[in-house]
């Protein structure tokens, strides 16, 4: 396992890099994952919008202007926390020695924030300076999808982070009680569905304020969550972050398959779990007592298999939301089944004691099923307007 790039680096190409210790791996993957993903987007958006399936809106803007003191002091904190926090990991002591305590604490480098945030802060007041005119100008320009994704995606990680922390609070809700502060701020802990939920909410609000049809824009992020959630489950898997499987004794069933790809103890995970490895000190020293199965793994598997079908149908599917109640199906009966070897938490007060993530799969599944078999009498747009 790798808890955070220094690691990888260390042991695959032999160079030790101390700065890398604050590259959590688990995040590295998810921003890879959604850098990826505003591409394949972009790539949807502009589809559709060819297909005459989506306009543009018209904002106004004003150009030429000096830098007004909401920017300035915008970038000047920018600065200050990335010279406080990046910059001060470097230059205090013992700060690389736990990466996440540090960042999570007070501690940093009050004159490096200073001096970055006036870097920064400089930096904007001379960009404005360069295009200043005369007499600032008022133009109107038109504004497509595609040209928002960069925004898009910024509200699909801040809600979805929310979600994805307030679902895993509440389906382990002792923790929690036990340390409420803890369970917030900590890296570890979060659940997919809560992500997905409050991120398509927040999404769907943006897209019905920016007059985005819906419809097509959901037709869009088929294809992307799938791929999304195979490429952030590589870090999960990476770094050990506790979303492992059940404990697998069984034999394997083929012979040619490695050991770690059917039963796994994921050793220096980053979340500590387990018992001491003998002869390693230091930090992330534990592996599971027992192996499980690393159904992070499989779902990276299935979830790319996926993608790669929903890609091909993208084009033949001509009516408005089937293409996304496909999406919602084939997300649903896969986290459906794996739940079925995955460690979660039950809920013993309901019928059969499903998990959290038993319940939304099932309820997405029949989502996708009805929007499968209704979207043509609901969405369907009329036939010129569909290539």
């Amino acid at each position: 396992m790798y808890p955070n790039l220094y690691y990888a680096f260390k042991d695959i190409f032999g160079i030790e890099l101390s700065g890398l210790k604050l590259v959590n791996t688990f995040g590295f993957f998810v921003a890879l994952a959604f850098i990826v993903c505003a591409w394949v987007l972009t790539l949807e958006l502009k589809r559709k919008q060819q297909q005459g399936l989506f306009t543009y809106t018209e904002e106004t803007i004003t150009v030429g202007a000096p830098a007004s003191l909401s920017e300035l002091l915008t970038n000047f904190l920018l600065g200050f926390v990335f010279g406080y926090k990046i910059i001060g990991a470097f230059l205090i002591q013992d700060a690389l020695n736990d990466p996440q305590s540090f960042v999570l604490s007070a501690r940093g480098s009050f004159p490096a924030g200073l001096c970055v945030g006036l870097l920064f802060a400089g930096l904007k007041w001379w960009e404005k300076k360069k295009q200043k005119l005369d007499k600032p100008e008022t133009r109107t320009i038109r504004i497509w999808p595609q040209d928002r994704v960069g925004d898009i995606v910024l509200f699909a990680a801040l809600f979805g982070f929310l979600g994805a922390k307030i679902f895993h609070n509440l389906e382990n809700w002792s923790d929690f009680v036990k340390d409420p502060i803890g369970s917030l701020v900590s890296f570890s802990g979060l659940t997919f569905y809560g992500g997905l939920i409050c991120a398509g909410i927040a999404i769907i609000l943006y897209c019905r304020s920016k007059k985005i049809p819906v419809v097509h824009f959901c037709d869009a992020m088929a294809t992307t969550m799938m791929l999304a959630y195979g490429l952030g489950r590589i870090g999960c898997q990476v770094s050990g972050d506790g979303d492992w499987g059940i404990v697998n004794n069984h034999p394997k069933p083929f012979s040619w398959l490695p050991d770690w790809a059917w039963a796994y103890s994921y050793p220096h995970n980053v979340v500590g779990e387990g018992i001491a490895i003998p002869g390693c000190a230091g930090q992330y020293c534990n592996q599971l007592p027992q192996p499980v199965f690393p159904t992070p793994l499989y779902e990276i598997i299935v979830c790319l298999v996926l993608f790669f079908i929903l890609w091909s149908l993208r084009k033949k599917i001509k009516t408005p939301g089937k293409l996304f109640g496909i999406y919602l199906f084939f997300n649903g009966i896969e986290r459906f089944f794996i739940e079925k070897i995955r460690v979660n938490t039950k809920y013993d007060f309901l019928p059969f004691h499903p998990t959290q993530a038993e319940i939304i799969s099932f309820l997405l599944m029949l989502s996708g099923i009805l929007l499968i078999f209704r979207s043509e009498k609901w969405f369907q747009s009329p036939p010129e307007r569909i290539k």
